[in-house]
């Protein structure tokens, strides 16, 4: 391995085992729940972040939803909403969850949600519920954890080094498509994509605070022309020209801090809330572990396993431990199981030349899988988020 890839690995590792990375969801579950096709006795394994997804997965009413990460930071966040969701009414919790911050932040712990947490959640959040804390200027919960440190700095560079605030809300509240257009090339699009801005997205180190290792730059690197930092420029251009804004939730609340009532995701909305509280959030089991790991654990057959983009990651530098996975995800998975992967490359070539034993014979994991590229190809240009190369939908087909 290069001194460079060593450094960049570290600085990742780094980074992911000292902190809560993701403070919500960059995934677009919209397209999950098309994707999955979940039916009630299904039993699915998604692999935690902030656990917004794993709410919105629990709303389609399986009989399970497994929840696996081995930050146990990304765990104490999903428990924390969990005893919200329990120990709250719709009020307070959007304003925790919603607003990102609230004067009564610490009445709310220590009376309602506290009582609600054990062991590693308990002090994590005895420590940081500080993160919540409402005071003057830009306070959220979701300028917290490295990929909100980032959000933050970048608000501040657009309220006082671009001064383009004016054109940021304008352009999240406008009513077309159109609308956004005009406003970002006419206000935005030549302030904002300066020479510094696209030295400062390209850096390794920045995109490890939001979650994405050197192997998924590299990828983008050597499939996209223009590499990493036009890859970011494009994909933002497409989200404010050509997708709508008004329900785009992922965007709206790195720009801003906070949700809206009609821009949220589901498990915020009083009436999904409403529905998770009435028991679907007892279907959520929380497990600190990695895939691997859980699943050789036992237990019945999984039919749904949402793998997000960390497979990029092992591709590069464990691919013993991406072997292993494999081999894990096959052995628990249910006849017909599907698997949703994303990537920060525009494909995923490591997953299908991968030997796993089954049935008492070496076969590749391409061999067991059948893809289904049209739905991928018709959903995935829909996706609001729209910062990953491919989206992988494959079905257990051996």
């Amino acid at each position: 391995m290069k001194l460079q890839d060593r450094f960049s690995n570290f600085w990742f590792q780094l980074v992911h085992e000292h902190n809560l990375v993701y403070n919500t969801c960059w995934e677009d579950p919209r397209l999950d729940r098309v994707a999955l096709a979940t039916g009630p006795d299904d039993e699915i394994l998604v692999i935690t972040s902030a656990g917004c997804n794993a709410l919105d997965y629990a709303l389609t009413e399986p009989r399970k939803v497994h929840c696996v990460d081995m930050n146990p930071r990304q765990n104490a966040l999903l428990a924390l909403k969990l005893a919200g969701i329990r120990a709250l009414g719709h009020e307070d919790f959007f304003s925790l969850f919603g607003m990102g911050a609230t004067e009564r932040y610490r009445e709310l712990y220590e009376d309602a949600l506290r009582p609600q947490l054990h062991g590693f959640a308990r002090r994590y959040w005895d420590r940081n519920i500080k993160f919540f804390r409402k005071n003057r200027g830009r306070s959220s919960f979701y300028f917290h954890g490295t990929a909100g440190y980032f959000a933050r700095t970048i608000n501040r560079y657009v309220d006082r080094v671009l001064r383009i605030r004016d054109g940021v809300e304008r352009i999240l509240n406008a009513r077309t498509v159109e609308e956004q257009q005009e406003i970002y090339n006419r206000e935005l699009k030549s302030v904002v994509w300066n020479r510094l801005v696209r030295w400062f997205v390209g850096r390794d180190t920045t995109l490890s605070l939001l979650g994405v290792p050197r192997p998924q730059r590299q990828q983008v690197e050597n499939t996209y022309e223009g590499g990493i930092a036009t890859f970011i420029e494009d994909c933002v251009e497409t989200v404010f020209t050509r997708l709508p804004l008004h329900d785009n939730y992922f965007w709206r609340v790195y720009l801003t801090g906070h949700y809206t009532a009609s821009c949220c995701p589901e498990y915020l909305r009083k009436e999904n809330f409403e529905k998770l509280k009435a028991g679907l959030v007892d279907r959520i089991d929380v497990h600190t572990n990695s895939v691997a790991g859980f699943l050789k654990q036992g237990g019945p057959p999984i039919q749904r396993f949402v793998l997000l983009d960390h497979m990029d990651w092992l591709s590069t530098y464990r691919i013993d431990w991406l072997r292993d996975e494999w081999q894990a995800l096959v052995d628990r998975a249910a006849p017909d199981a599907k698997f949703l992967w994303r990537s920060g490359g525009t494909n995923t070539d490591f997953i299908d030349p991968l030997r796993v034993n089954f049935q008492g014979q070496e076969r590749a994991v391409g061999d067991l899988l059948t893809y289904d590229r049209e739905l991928a190809d018709r959903l995935h240009p829909l996706d609001r988020v729209h910062t990953y190369g491919h989206f992988s939908i494959a079905r257990f087909t051996p």
